[in-house]
């Protein structure tokens, strides 16, 4: 059949009458990025429409629309120059087929250029008309074509230079670069481009028997970083969720930087501990090392469901879940609170990389007001020479410093208290706050300020 890729990845078809059949992966790509458009987060989309999906389809959509999102910005620079009247004047349902398309086409040596090209041609078709096939296949054929000479255009300064190279919005590159200079900037960028690590942290289990477990699964592992007993999943060819260790509550995932975080908090041995923001769970289980008691609450019901499943598999019978919203904590006075605050995530784009395309400048000035509320509510439930951690997965001063600066200045009966001797790398403490920077220290982001209560 013309243009189907019959035995590549993302190859299984639903029959479509009257055309060439479009991959079921294909569709689902499609999908998840109308639903980008209506303002749900990736993960969440592309976890409900790639259900139906088998695992190696499911890796290879995947690759299609995650890696699309990165190279987006360089995607719309190479497709503007062949697009009659720029990418402006096209209805943004056709503009997404494009960059899937054009991401076949350029990034995705697994996919024939006959493929990428009518596969296109027939999903603009189906979803938006003959017209939008024509304009499909003569842009995408004009792309290929050219391939040997595609550059971007000469970029007018310094910024958009980086912004184009690295297919950032221009705002956050201007940001980065007046904080960090050219490295670092450059460094950042190129980090979020990757895809991330899965990193394991063992669970009743040391590192050694988490090792000789996975290995003999076929998983090849390397060390992590920043956190010794951390292990990276090198070599993973199947679904995680199948694998025997994970099955049997050997592990959970978790990025070293979200794992810097509990560990700078140090629960002392047998505290009572409240996470007020804890789905999907991850710094709980941390916390519940040392803890006697881990009140664990958050608001999203859907992500609790996550939370509950983890505490679960993992047997962990000190972690207590329950449904709450942060702003009125319904806990009792506590030995320690950690408040993993939401924030614009800038630290984790590299696991998300819709979050560069959706955040807006306005998004800081909603998130600080929200970060405060939920501080001053959180000094209410920690007990008397009490601790409270406040973290974020965000590298924004906004977000991170200034509140605490705020707080402290507004807060005499509380101070900073940097975590015990060795609980934490010196690399990733700043004057007594945890600060991990993708760019330097390979993990996603993170900071951490430890305040405590006056007795």
């Amino acid at each position: 059949m013309a243009g189907h890729d019959s035995h590549a990845p993302g190859s299984a078809t639903l029959a479509r009458p009257h055309s060439i059949a479009v991959t079921d992966a294909r569709v689902v790509a499609a999908g998840v990025c109308a639903d980008l458009r209506r303002g749900e987060l990736l993960d969440a989309a592309f976890d409900r429409r790639s259900a139906p999906l088998d695992a190696r389809d499911r890796r290879w959509t995947r690759e299609l629309v995650y890696g699309m999102l990165r190279a987006r910005g360089r995607l719309d620079a190479l497709l503007a120059e062949r697009v009659r009247g720029g990418l402006g004047r096209l209805d943004p349902d056709v503009l997404d087929l494009l960059r899937l398309g054009a991401y076949q086409l350029l990034e995705m040596g697994s996919v024939p250029a006959y493929a990428a090209i009518a596969q296109t041609v027939e999903l603009a078709k189906d979803r938006a008309g003959e017209g939008a096939g024509k304009l499909a296949n003569a842009v995408l054929r004009r792309l290929d074509r050219e391939r040997g000479a595609l550059a971007l255009p000469a970029a007018g300064d310094p910024v958009d230079a980086l912004a184009a190279e690295h297919s950032h919005p221009r705002w956050l590159v201007a940001r980065w670069l007046e904080r960090w200079g050219e490295a670092d900037t450059r460094a950042l960028l190129a980090s979020h481009n990757v895809e991330p690590p899965i990193v394991a942290r063992p669970v009743h289990a040391t590192r050694d028997q988490l090792v000789a477990a996975l290995e003999a699964s076929g998983v090849r592992v390397e060390p992590a970083p920043l956190v010794d007993d951390s292990v990276i999943l090198a070599g993973l060819q199947g679904a995680l969720t199948e694998l025997g260790a994970f099955r049997r509550g050997m592990f959970h995932i978790q990025d070293p930087a979200s794992t810097l975080v509990a560990r700078y908090a140090a629960a002392p041995e047998g505290a009572t501990v409240a996470d007020l923001c804890a789905a999907p769970g991850g710094k709980a289980v941390e916390l519940a090392r040392t803890a006697g008691a881990v009140f664990a609450s958050d608001v999203s019901l859907h992500r609790l469901r996550r939370l509950r499943e983890n505490v679960a598999r993992l047997a962990l019978d000190n972690v207590f879940v329950f449904a709450g919203d942060a702003r009125t904590p319904a806990v009792r006075p506590v030995d320690l609170v950690l408040l993993d605050a939401p924030c614009t995530g800038t630290g984790t784009m590299r696991r998300h990389p819709d979050a560069r395309w959706r955040l807006k400048p306005s998004d800081l000035a909603v998130m600080t007001s929200l970060q405060r509320q939920l501080l001053e509510a959180a000094t209410t439930v920690v007990r008397p020479g009490g601790l409270l951690v406040y973290s974020t997965c965000s590298l924004e001063p906004e977000e991170n410093d200034a509140p605490i600066d705020r707080f402290l200045a507004g807060h005499p009966e509380w101070t900073l208290e940097p975590p015990p001797a060795g609980a934490v790398p010196a690399g990733v403490l700043d004057a007594g706050r945890l600060r991990v920077l993708p760019q330097r220290h390979g993990a996603d982001g993170a900071f951490a300020a430890r305040l405590r209560r006056t007795a």
